[in-house]
């Protein structure tokens, strides 16, 4: 159940609550793809990094170590030693983005696995299936997720067959949800708003998908290609037709502005690969914008990634040091960095929505956007 606390403009300050614990929206949640970090984060970390929400990846997890496996050993909870929530995607971007040889069918995709090419088919009921068995708090809607610059026939055919796998996939999820043998029995599903850069097409399926009474809606399709600008155009378009009194999600956004931005369009959910990934590179997020901790300049820096942060990597070790672990290759530089992200991250999201209840989220964010455009002394 979602309770809209506050709207400030078109920002909105939620509180979701689910069977593995309530949320705090906005929220960004971390990425875990195959139930763990990449860069040596432990569930014990997320912890103390003030993380809410972990997202593991529907598709990888069914290739490896198999999902039917993770429910022997209790589900994903049990398995990666977690108990707070997790929403798993459907695996139909992966399917897109990864399989190079694939069949796009009405009963679903069959395409070859990216690990060791053995042959998968993966329709709604199957993603459903396999979500069930790792038996995640949000199951993500089987779709296809079309380049965003598609041509209009191809994408509307898209769209149209979207919807009528996400009817299939609501059935399947309140029959799987009804059976004995199901470890969360209280699984929610959110569906995916598609149509590229075509807002009729957004705005038409948003409709169509807010009559169906899911529990959340996701914006897919976008930070694919099209620039930061197009993305807010189709924000602007589809968030106000998606239903106020449920979260929205939009789906792998992005830098810290692109998450000012949508918060201020009404997203309530995001996740993203950045921290992570920029964090395993040298790329830490500061206040001041993003530093690059294998240049020269920090050789001899002792100062902190950022004063006053309080994350594990902040609160003991100097950029120099850090810097000398990254160089040597050594394995806790990029830990530490990657910690760093996502504790940063974490805290964005507390200070957004401390400045939504406060009613002063339009000054929050143009103060917070021009702190980053400035370069740190």
């Amino acid at each position: 159940m979602y309770e809209l606390i506050k709207r400030d403009g078109r920002a909105k300050r939620g509180r979701f609550h689910t069977v593995h614990g309530v949320i705090e929206t906005p929220v960004f949640m971390n990425v875990g793809t195959i139930a763990a970090i990449k860069g040596a984060v432990s569930t014990a970390d997320l912890e103390e990094i003030g993380t809410q929400v972990e997202l593991s990846n529907t598709y990888h997890l069914h290739v490896r170590p198999g999902d039917q496996v993770v429910k022997k050993l209790g589900g994903l909870h049990k398995f990666m030693a977690w108990d707070k929530p997790i929403l798993t995607d459907s695996g139909g971007f992966q399917v897109f983005s990864l399989a190079g040889l694939r069949k796009i069918k009405e009963e679903g995709v069959y395409f070859n696995s990216h690990i060791d090419g053995r042959k998968i088919f993966m329709g709604p009921e199957e993603s459903m299936q396999i979500q069930s068995n790792l038996a995640s708090t949000i199951a993500m809607a089987f779709d296809e997720c079309p380049s965003s610059v598609a041509e209009r026939k191809y994408m509307q055919a898209s769209v149209e067959r979207t919807t009528r796998w996400l009817a299939r996939c609501k059935e399947e999820m309140a029959r799987l949800n009804s059976l004995d043998d199901t470890i969360n029995k209280h699984q929610m599903l959110f569906g995916i708003n598609q149509g590229g850069v075509y807002e009729d097409i957004r705005i038409e399926h948003a409709q169509q998908i807010a009559e169906m009474d899911l529990d959340g809606y996701a914006v897919g399709g976008l930070a694919v290609g099209e620039t930061h600008e197009e993305m807010y155009r189709i924000l602007d378009a589809v968030v106000p037709c998606l239903p106020v009194a449920k979260p929205t999600y939009l789906m792998g956004v992005g830098t810290p502005a692109n998450i000012l931005e949508a918060v201020d369009r009404g997203v309530d959910f995001f996740d993203c690969v950045y921290p992570s990934r920029n964090g395993r590179h040298g790329h830490v997020y500061t206040k001041h914008g993003k530093l690059n901790l294998f240049n020269a300049k920090f050789e001899l820096d002792e100062r902190p990634i950022e004063e006053g942060c309080q994350c594990p990597a902040c609160r003991r070790y100097s950029r120099a040091y850090i810097r000398h672990l990254l160089k040597a290759k050594e394995m806790l530089g990029m830990r530490l960095c990657v910690l760093h992200n996502l504790y940063y991250y974490n805290h964005l999201m507390e200070d957004i929505r401390g400045a939504i209840e406060e009613g002063r989220y339009a000054q929050f964010k143009k103060e917070t956007l021009a702190k980053m455009e400035e370069k740190e002394d």
